[in-house]
């Protein structure tokens, strides 16, 4: 006997995300039997026009992108020690620094403030710088450099201030 596929299979979620961001969709919705799944997101992938827009010829991204051409990471408090997780904004490869010859944007101890650069995640070979949004001081780091992260991740714990 098969088992039926579920939305909440993450390989069958992340189909979903990648047939969006392949053609540019900002929402998705798919109905099956009395399940149910809807995507949204209110831009559409740096380098990618929107669903009906034109396209056009496009120079492939190198440099870090700001994180506002993406969803900004989430922070929440942790119930423990006062600590605020940042988490991943996206789905992508998690980079310490901008390039292998730098410096990592922080490491355990570092003061980060609301804007700071924490850290790049790779989403479709674009960059994109992820801030704190939270001042105070890295206490633990989650992942590890080039590992894949996914959406809601936490990243980095900080003490508050």
């Amino acid at each position: 006997m098969a088992t039926k596929e579920t939305f909440t299979d993450n390989k069958r979620v992340k189909d979903l995300i990648k047939l969006m961001s392949d053609h540019g969709l900002t929402e998705i919705e798919l109905v099956e039997d009395k399940a149910k799944i809807r995507l949204k997101r209110d831009f559409a992938p740096v380098g990618m026009p929107m669903a009906g827009a034109p396209m056009t010829a496009q120079q492939p991204m190198m440099a870090p992108q700001s994180a506002n051409a993406a969803v900004a990471p989430a922070v929440e408090p942790a119930v423990d020690e006062g600590l605020v997780a940042i988490k991943s904004p996206m789905v992508g490869t998690f980079y310490t620094a901008a390039n292998p010859d730098s410096d990592p944007f922080v490491k355990m101890g570092s003061t980060v403030g609301k804007e700071t650069v924490v850290c790049i995640i790779e989403a479709m070979k674009v960059f994109n710088e992820i801030r704190s949004e939270v001042s105070g001081v890295v206490t633990k780091m989650l992942v590890q450099n080039g590992q894949v992260v996914e959406f809601n991740q936490p990243l980095f714990m900080v003490k508050s201030r």
